[in-house]
């Protein structure tokens, strides 16, 4: 079968390894049974971009790096699942660019039936968002800024509209995202490629800063700095995009703004995907928009390239595995 392989930066190769085998069940009635799970649909996310260019942060292994997929039980030691359940599946250290894996029960979740599986595999990033907001105290009648229009900077979009935010203003360098970005429930926006974004969010606030600004860049282009500037006096920063080992933070002026900071990582698998998942099926959040290219697996270069790059306003970059049947979204971009 066929897995993943860096063999330098900025080039991913398909490699045959083994099939995985399933091992016995733990003889400890605590532990978690496992299963093979097949994956069949997955997307690109901006924490698999590290492994992509290179780091030295985290060991690149076979396998790396995908994280967001539905699929497939094919086998299974355990009482969770059957063969054949459809589940949205999360592997170990975003190691699941693999035709099948052998994964805990625990980190897959079933996939409801009211939606397309694509909308399902979009319950893994919504799920981090949600975790991440149940940081915040109540957010109705607050004024929010995301930093950063990407999928992850579109998802809080959606979340904050649909949790009573005032204001939501996306800012973003590409004119491209932010152009989706009242799709997704954004008031306003702002390139800071070309305004100056204190002085147009003071504009939109009425001379005011916002009470939360949330930041969902992250890695070598974060801007903790920029969030710190934006910040009201006495505000929060939501901290969600994953920091490369040590910035340059002006923590002086943070510190004399009395600025919160709060940082969000790895959710609760059997709270925050599955209410993520919830609320796609009962139409409470549309993500369908966020898909906007679509490649099989054999592409799998040219698709990584047309992500980082941001490419013909590339949010979300699907892959379909051999084993995906049928997509049940209209064919989105290329």
């Amino acid at each position: 079968m066929l897995a993943g392989h860096f063999p330098a930066p900025c080039r991913i190769e398909l490699v045959e390894v083994p099939e995985p085998q399933l091992p016995p069940r733990s003889t400890d009635p605590n532990a978690p049974g496992q299963i093979i799970f097949q994956p069949e649909c997955t997307c690109l996310c901006g924490s698999d971009l590290p492994y992509f260019r290179g780091t030295d942060e985290w060991p690149i292994g076979i396998g790396h790096s995908l994280h967001e997929m539905t699929g497939t039980v094919v086998a299974t030691n355990g009482s969770r699942f059957k063969l054949g359940d459809r589940v949205l599946c999360v592997p170990h250290m975003q190691q699941g660019l693999f035709e099948r894996y052998v994964i805990d029960e625990t980190r897959a979740i079933p996939i409801d039936t009211r939606v397309s599986e694509e909308e399902a595999m979009l319950a893994q990033p919504l799920g981090t968002a949600i975790f991440a907001l149940k940081k915040l105290p109540s957010l109705i009648d607050k004024d929010v800024v995301v930093v950063g229009q990407g999928p992850m900077g579109q998802i809080f979009n959606a979340c904050l509209s649909n949790l009573g935010a005032r204001h939501v203003i996306g800012i973003d360098l590409v004119e491209a995202r932010l152009a989706q970005s009242h799709l997704f429930g954004a008031t306003e926006t702002v390139c800071n490629a070309h305004q100056n974004p204190v002085d147009e969010v003071k504009k939109i606030l009425g001379g005011h800063l916002p009470e939360i600004v949330i930041e969902a860049v992250g890695h070598y282009d974060q801007q903790f700095n920029l969030c710190i500037d934006l910040c009201a006096q006495a505000g929060r920063i939501l901290y969600f995009g994953v920091p490369p080992q040590t910035i340059n933070v002006r923590w002086r002026d943070l510190f004399f703004k009395n600025i919160t900071v709060h940082t969000t990582v790895n959710p609760v698998f059997d709270r925050d995907f599955p209410l993520a998942m919830r609320w796609i099926g009962e139409g409470r959040i549309n993500l369908k928009p966020l898909v906007t290219h679509r490649f099989p697996l054999s592409r799998i270069q040219e698709a990584f390239e047309v992500f980082i790059s941001k490419r013909d306003g590339a949010l979300k970059v699907l892959v379909e595995f051999p084993s995906w049947k049928d997509g049940s979204f209209a064919k989105a971009g290329k």
